[in-house]
């Protein structure tokens, strides 16, 4: 199908994709037009990577906008949400305006209607819709990205339920869900109401084989001779065979894909001697400034390890690292600058990075529940293998799986190269999912009943795939009692309402059991806050003997009355506390003798230990000679925890307690100004995780200030200060300047020591000395005055001030400001 022929796009986008090339469809684009993305039909385009799904995309949603719609592109990840964003931009000069929303979760983003096509991932989506966004109900399309996704069990339940609300919401809604090759994406297409196209047409012909011996043998029974030389690896030989293959006097990029973050960083090092060989002095200067940006990004030995290693045209992408870090390995990949990348399988999901040659070096990882090293799914090693071969660039695509011997070739070839990827079935049976999604379905007002709960559980794809009679019901009661019993929920007759605190946790985006852990830790923080004031400023003795001793004795809670909220758990341990109650208990009196301590109360500490052991927040494992640090830790402590210790023979409870200790002093040491490097060396994480963690945290004490507040329990100020001390990363004193932006912690820290310790302060220094404080960076200094509100911030003919510079140890070799706190 030629793009001239195409109908019903704003005026001049057939030509536009003429003058990009694009001048007949692939086959599985042109199906989809005859199946009519183009008319407002629902579609399911089942088709392998680089098939041209995003076209079939931007085809559906422009036909929307010129018939006067507005379109909604879900995205898997935050990451692809700005890549999208970018490439819908091109459709501007055509009228088209695009919007992308990710984060905030606690926000209606009013902005976006003023937007033709919003792009967004499925967890603000699904929040957007809790918080009553209006320009929702005006949807005339929406694409689901990656939708075979609903199969992972932590992200899935949300992506199908949003979507099934979306449909509720538009009765006539299109909805065109892009997929993965799967083995039942006819259920889905039934799911969808929509018409399946499916395909295994690639642009590029995609090679799949083993390597074994010296030689790659392929699916279609050729084989091509690698041969690898005594005390060689065979990702080395493979990967010097792809860049010996000269294309337009370019070799070809290979992705190397293995099963743990150290595996990766270790892989690229050896693979970057490899790469050196075959860089051009243009590439290799080009590459040394992007090593230095790379470690301008953290200063971590994560971070000067990736430098390294791109320096001489390799790299690793993992979790571990930082946003920019993934973001500049990746585009100097797309760009052929950087040879080879060395990642973990998250690489392989949506994100745009295509190579010649993939080498799928590990096809087995640890899995906890299982028990040791578990093989990958079928799609997941085809999502992989999908990243080969570049349109326009690659001649071919290749994908090689390692075996050491013919035994594990076969196995290979029978378990992944000529097998069909599993059935997509739906995660959201399970209660942590079903736990969420069914007080936000009553408190948006989507069911009020419990039957039509079910009734709109009926619209999902778990009830078009199970076969388990009753299983949804029974596990839909089960959680509507939880609810219950922890008043997010209230029952009259037969109906069901959200209690305003059931509301309030439903727009924060809180699973429920972490709204119950801290709404309990806050009670509890009240209730003992005279008692616990004296214990941590010594009034009274707290000897770790002691509190072991008591530990000991405490008996465990009854389990078998059902549910129990958190604070009936803490009440036999309060009661043996203080025998008839808390001196605090809300009296005037207790709050006055209060005010005579100096400790803030609950602490930062106690606060980050509460968010730490939620189920919102990812903890850090105790690894070997952990528990006997953070047992210790724990009892020095443990005047500051909000809720009861477990006992120690509570040995589940008392690890995820130490666990969430060690989160917990991730957090307390970031937010002390203590170095990133040292961090990431103590805790044994990437700049990433430290990211993930912080941001986490601050979303959820921004959760428990709201609560606190709603409740009236008085505790809102130490909640606000301990979230604005792990946002900037800072001690007390430096909030008021970590706050402006482009400062960031060790600005701060600087202008602090260099006598300039408010926002005022440096709207009235002297600017050689802020100039001094910031290392003699007249750009820097002159933006940050601005943001702060100087009248006139500009440096010229200004000199640092030398005492200032002596006294804040400044250093332009040494700068080190590029820490995760200062990316605001």
């Amino acid at each position: 199908m030629k793009t001239a022929d195409l109908h019903g796009l704003p005026p001049g986008v057939p030509e536009h994709l003429q003058s990009e090339g694009i001048e007949e469809l692939y086959p599985p684009q042109g199906a989809a037009v005859d199946a009519g993305i183009l008319d407002g039909e629902s579609v399911v385009a089942s088709i392998p990577t680089a098939s041209g799904k995003t076209l079939i995309a931007e085809l559906a949603m422009l036909s929307a906008v010129q018939r006067g719609g507005k379109a909604l592109y879900i995205v898997p990840l935050r990451a692809l949400a700005s890549e999208k964003k970018a490439e819908f931009e091109r459709w501007a000069e055509y009228g088209v305006t695009v919007g992308v929303s990710t984060g905030n979760y606690d926000s209606s983003g009013e902005w976006l209607g003023s937007r033709d096509i919003i792009v967004a991932t499925s967890e603000k989506v699904d929040s957007l819709v809790r918080n009553g966004a209006p320009w929702v109900d005006d949807l005339d399309c929406v694409v689901s990205d990656e939708v075979h996704l609903v199969n992972d069990r932590h992200r899935g339940p949300t992506l199908e339920v949003t979507l099934a609300k979306l449909r509720k919401i538009n009765p006539g809604l299109q909805t065109v869900a892009l997929s993965a090759t799967v083995g039942n994406a006819d259920e889905i297409a039934d799911w969808l109401d929509a018409e399946l196209v499916q395909s295994d047409w690639r642009p590029i012909d995609l090679k799949m084989g083993v390597h074994y011996g010296n030689a790659i043998n392929f699916d279609d029974g050729s084989q091509r001779e690698v041969e690898v030389e005594r005390g060689q690896k065979k990702t080395a030989a493979l990967v010097d065979d792809t860049l010996s293959e000269k294309v337009d006097g370019q070799g070809g990029s290979s992705l190397v894909f293995v099963n743990s973050r150290r595996n990766a960083e270790s892989e690229a090092r050896r693979l970057a001697d490899v790469t050196k060989g075959h860089l051009t002095d243009d590439e290799r200067a080009k590459l040394r400034e992007l090593a230095a940006d790379l470690r301008d990004v953290s200063d971590t030995d994560t971070s000067d390890t990736l430098a390294k290693a791109v320096a001489k045209g390799a790299a690793f992408h993992h979790a571990g690292l930082a946003s920019e870090h993934r973001a500049l390995v990746e585009e100097a990949f797309r760009d052929r600058l950087i040879k080879v990348v060395c990642a973990t399988p998250t690489l392989a999901a949506g994100v745009n990075t295509p190579s010649r040659r993939v080498i799928v070096r590990d096809w087995r990882r640890y899995d906890g529940e299982f028990g040791g090293m578990k093989p990958l799914d079928v799609l997941e090693i085809h999502q992989m293998c999908g990243r080969a071969g570049r349109p326009g660039l690659d001649p071919y695509g290749e994908a090689v799986l390692l075996a050491k011997d013919s035994e594990t070739m076969d196995e290979l070839f029978e378990r992944y190269i000529w097998a069909d990827a599993e059935d997509v079935r739906s995660k959201l049976a399970a209660e942590p999912a079903l736990r969420t999604h069914l007080l936000a379905t009553v408190a948006s007002g989507f069911a009020n009943t419990r039957q039509g709960i079910l009734d709109f559980l009926d619209q999902t794809l778990y009830a078009t795939q199970t076969t388990e009679s009753g299983r949804l019901e029974t596990v839909t009661d089960t959680v509507l009692a939880y609810l219950e019993a922890n008043e997010f929920i209230e029952r009259e007759d037969d109906t069901i309402r959200a209690t305003n605190i059931g509301h309030t946790v439903s727009r924060l985006y809180l699973d429920p059991m972490s709204a119950a852990e801290i709404i309990d830790g806050l009670r509890f923080a009240a209730d003992k806050r005279v008692e616990k004031l004296r214990v941590i400023e010594g009034k009274e003795s707290t000897s770790s003997e002691s509190k072991q001793q008591k530990r000991q004795s405490q008996e465990e809670p009854d389990m078998s009355a059902g549910f129990t909220t958190a604070s009936d758990l803490q009440a036999a341990s309060n009661a043996a506390d203080d025998e008839g109650g808390s001196e605090a208990d809300g009296s005037e009196e207790a709050d006055d003798e209060a005010d005579e301590f100096e400790t803030t109360y609950p602490t930062p500490l106690g606060l980050y230990h509460l968010v730490s052991r939620t189920p919102d927040m990812y903890e850090l494992y105790l690894k070997s000679g952990d528990r006997e640090t953070y047992t210790e830790l724990c009892y020095e402590r443990e005047p500051e925890f909000l809720g009861r210790v477990p006992s120690e023979y509570e040995d589940v409870a008392f690890e995820d307690w130490l666990a969430a200790l060690k989160t917990a002093k991730l957090l307390e040491d970031w937010a002390s100004e203590t170095d990133e490097d040292r961090i990431t060396d103590r805790y044994g994480v990437g700049p990433g995780d430290i990211r993930g963690k912080v941001d986490t945290a601050e979303w959820l004490l921004g959760a428990a200030e709201q609560l606190a507040g709603d409740l009236d329990l008085g505790n809102n100020v130490a909640v606000r200060e301990a979230k604005k001390r792990v946002e900037y990363g800072v001690r007390e004193e430096l909030l008021d300047l970590a706050g402006v932006r482009g400062v960031g912690r060790k600005r701060a820290r600087r202008l602090f020591e260099a006598g300039i310790v408010s926002r005022a302060d440096l709207r009235e220094a002297d600017k050689s000395v802020v100039l001094a404080a910031l290392r003699g960076r007249e750009k820097t200094a002159e933006k940050i005055l601005e943001n702060v509100g100087r009248r006139d911030p500009s440096m010229d003919d200004v000199e640092e001030d030398s005492e200032t510079r002596v006294a804040t140890g400044a250093s332009q070799e040494n700068d080190g400001q590029a820490s995760l706190g200062d990316f605001q």
